[in-house]
């Protein structure tokens, strides 16, 4: 461990087996960082602390929460923020945001055809079986056209850096991927803290997100609608994602709307207002999809739009993320994105998979269970980081448990080695010390009609706890705001 000189920094150890963004081997802060590193240092860990609890303080005032879900109850909690950036270079970002594009083109393209030829399917590239055991694919999407041919219109890619320096793609989230308005807050919360170090970066903005959001889900509208209305369509207050529906909706500026105030007639769709039915043409979604039209669907589901999905596969609107993309999510599908792109693309993937097992072959099956060990063991149709077990952290009796779990139901679960995310410097407020905490990345890719735009930072997560691999705010991670560099 090695001791970093610097009065805000004066307590931080640096292992030199950990990739630190900010330090190179030889323990010196990188070109892109010393700036920074200069600036912060300036002010002592007293004003450190007191910075981070006005931050903590605005998040609380604004009502930037999420909601944890556990076994006997749930918990409001405000999301962790921390006031040291992440930056990324133009070169670095230009080699993710390629990336990341080349990925949700390739899943929109895959998505068309498993709903409608099947060719990847009938060339022997990709397994029926593998597709029709999917708890996401919906019989129902068979040949149906979303309007502007876009299934995946909003994508959020995770990413890490590794021991090696490069980066690799976790896994792929096109259901309905949160975190964005993060992202805007962050950036809001440190410039009202540190308004003074943004003089020295020039940096691209991350609150153009939501008005490049609107304006390609338009490109998608219906044939024969000029001027689209777009609304946002939640669950409800209590959905641990509220605050972002909310927020989004509010920086479209559109409504946001729950589905007791819609109604479908004719097969049209149209909201309840104080001056009479409106005609709705696109519905950016934040409801699963088995609870979006209790017709088609989950009868029981008081969430959804009776009649919503006869209008959708008219072609009378356009919902985004479209019902069955979440088939594309399934982490036993990712074990082929290489395959994918190639196929559909023919280009090489810019950014790489994490070697990565499906129990669902036997000879994979046997390597994981004789390895759990020194593997991560994910359920293939789980998010926010639930259901992961990671070897080298469990007991022999809890390795025996997630043995009998995959044999169970081999089909449900995939392994991959165990990644060393880089780190970052973290405050710890507990501490009040900067510590090493392990780092992801969330690209937010946006798709239209011949359009697409990535968010110029995306939502870096942290571990808050030592050691920690698993990042989800729901396994009590946090966030910083990302930096991208101009050119």
């Amino acid at each position: 461990m090695t001791k970093i000189k610097n009065q805000i920094f004066s307590s931080y150890l640096r292992n030199p087996s950990l990739y630190d963004e900010i330090y190179d081997n030889d323990g010196n802060v990188k070109e892109v960082y010393k700036k920074l590193f200069d600036l912060y240092g300036e002010h002592s860990i007293e004003d450190y602390a007191s910075l981070n609890v006005k931050a903590r303080s605005s998040f609380f005032n604004q009502g930037i929460t999420f909601q944890v879900y556990g076994k006997k109850k749930s918990q409001e909690k405000i999301f962790p923020f921390d006031l040291f950036p992440r930056i990324i270079d133009p070169k670095e970002w230009d080699f993710i945001e390629r990336g990341a594009i080349q990925r949700s083109k390739a899943l929109n393209l895959f998505l068309w055809d498993i709903y409608h030829e099947k060719k990847i399917i009938k060339q022997g590239l990709v397994p029926m079986e593998l597709i029709s055991s999917s708890g996401n694919y919906l019989h129902q999407m068979m040949g149906v056209d979303p309007p502007g041919d876009i299934y995946n219109h909003i994508s959020g890619i995770d990413i890490i850096k590794h021991n090696d320096g490069n980066y690799y793609v976790l896994e792929d989230n096109i259901r309905c991927p949160s975190g964005v308005s993060y992202v805007i807050c962050n950036r809001t919360a440190l410039k009202r803290a540190l308004f003074g170090v943004f003089n020295h970066y020039q940096t691209h903005t991350v609150t153009d997100y939501a008005e490049n959001l609107l304006e390609l889900l338009e490109t998608t509208k219906p044939h024969g609608v000029d001027l689209p209305v777009c609304v946002v369509i939640t669950p409800g207050m209590y959905n641990s994602a509220y605050y972002e529906h909310s927020y989004l909706a509010k920086t479209m500026g559109v409504e946001l709307v729950e589905g007791r105030d819609l109604f479908v007639e004719n097969d049209f769709v149209y909201m309840k207002t104080i001056r009479g039915p409106q005609k709705v043409d696109i519905i950016y979604r934040r409801i699963d999809d088995l609870f979006i039209d209790p017709l088609e669907f989950r009868p029981d589901s008081s969430l959804g739009v009776p009649g919503l999905f006869a209008a959708y596969k008219k072609g009378n609107v356009t919902i985004a993320n479209a019902p069955g993309t979440g088939v594309a999510d399934d982490k036993a599908v990712y074990t082929y994105m290489p395959e994918i792109i190639r196929y559909y693309l023919d280009e090489e993937p810019i950014l790489n998979n994490v070697q990565t097992y499906h129990c669902n072959r036997p000879d994979e099956l046997k390597y994981v269970l004789d390895n759990i060990h020194q593997l991560v063991i994910k359920p293939v149709d789980e998010a926010g980081g639930y259901g992961i077990s990671i070897g080298n952290r469990l007991t022999k009796e809890e390795i025996e448990e997630v043995k009998k779990q995959v044999k169970s139901d081999p089909r449900r679960y995939v392994a991959q080695p165990i990644m060393s995310l880089s780190v970052h410097p973290t405050y710890i407020a507990k501490k009040e010390s900067f510590e090493q905490r392990h780092v992801d990345l969330r690209v937010f890719t946006v798709l239209g009609k011949d359009k697409e735009f990535v968010l110029k930072g995306g939502l870096t997560r942290v571990a808050l706890k030592k050691g920690n691999l698993i990042v989800n705010s729901s396994q009590g991670g946090g966030s910083k705001d990302t930096w991208v560099l101009k050119k």
